[in-house]
């Protein structure tokens, strides 16, 4: 095999190990994220958690130098970022507002679709082709997504949860497409404007309230967890997306409902159901696939 080639499978390698562990920081962060909210005002959990999330993320472009980076023009971080930190937000408060509805079967997974937006981004904006292999596994891995989050088939889809993921999904995908755009200029960058700019929308709503909902020095450890293991998630997708396929970088970022899922069962000892079962083997399947060839 030549050099060449060689070079282009350890990319692909790199950016499938960076996807996933994206993944497992979004699932883990978002598993924590979720059970503080059930003692705090999500939004006040979100702010908190975002505002940590930026200071890491300076600290860490600090260290690297990535200040120097262009904001604006051809390659420039700060529109993308921008763009991304508001369609997030978007897509949390349909979310949370979805969730709040009690049908978390039905927001859940199709808020998990969001990879959706940003593969279609690649294929007709990119031009971005998988193999027919790689097609293969990348439509297990969204689909084992979709099935691990415990999907309510058996009970319909009512409209208003149902818009409210759709929207949920959209934002997350538009602010993925965001933080891919931005990341070819600089990833750590993007990722602290994306924090910047929420930031900004999370302390004009607390300072509305004026409230942290309550929290306290108790929780700071798992605040501080939440808020650098959901910004070290944004970079190393951001990372993936330069290194190989943003395709097969978004789909593999997108797998984060399995391992919050497995984290309620182990600790929360939440049931899983035959679907999810179903959903995280074909998942894994999806991995391998798209890891073998």
């Amino acid at each position: 095999m030549g050099g060449g080639a060689q070079d282009c499978v350890a990319l692909l390698a790199m950016a499938t190990l960076l996807a996933l562990l994206s993944s497992l920081l979004w699932g883990t962060a978002d598993y924590h994220g979720g059970n503080l909210s059930k003692k705090y005002p999500a939004i006040a959990v979100l702010g908190v958690t975002q505002a940590i999330g930026l200071v890491f993320g300076i600290l860490l472009a600090l260290f690297a130098g990535e200040f120097s980076a262009n904001a604006f023009g051809e390659d420039g971080y700060f529109f993308p970022g921008a763009l991304g930190g508001i369609f997030g937000y978007l897509g949390l408060i349909c979310l949370y507002a979805g969730l709040s509805t009690g049908r978390m079967g039905v927001v859940a997974p199709i808020s998990a679709l969001s990879a959706l937006v940003p593969v279609a981004y690649a294929f007709f904006v990119k031009g971005d082709r998988l193999s027919l292999i790689l097609s293969i596994g990348a439509a297990l891995a969204i689909a084992g997504a979709f099935l691990a989050s415990g999907p309510e088939l058996s009970q319909g889809l009512p409209i208003k949860p149902l818009i409210l993921a759709l929207g949920a999904a959209a934002g997350f995908g538009v602010a993925l497409i965001g933080m891919a755009i931005g990341s070819q200029g600089s990833v750590l960058m993007t990722m602290v404007m994306m924090r910047a700019t929420t930031l900004v929308i999370s302390l004009g709503i607390l300072l509305k309230y004026r409230t942290i909902g309550g929290l306290n020095f108790k929780v700071a450890p798992v605040l501080i967890f939440i808020g650098c293991a959901d910004a070290l998630a944004n970079i190393l997708l951001g990372y993936a997306t330069t290194k190989g396929s943003l395709t097969l970088a978004m789909v593999l970022g997108a797998l984060y409902p399995i391992f919050t899922a497995v984290l309620a069962f182990k600790f929360l000892n939440e049931r899983l159901h035959r679907v999810q079962y179903i959903g995280i083997f074909a998942a894994v399947a999806g991995v391998a696939v798209i890891s073998a060839f």
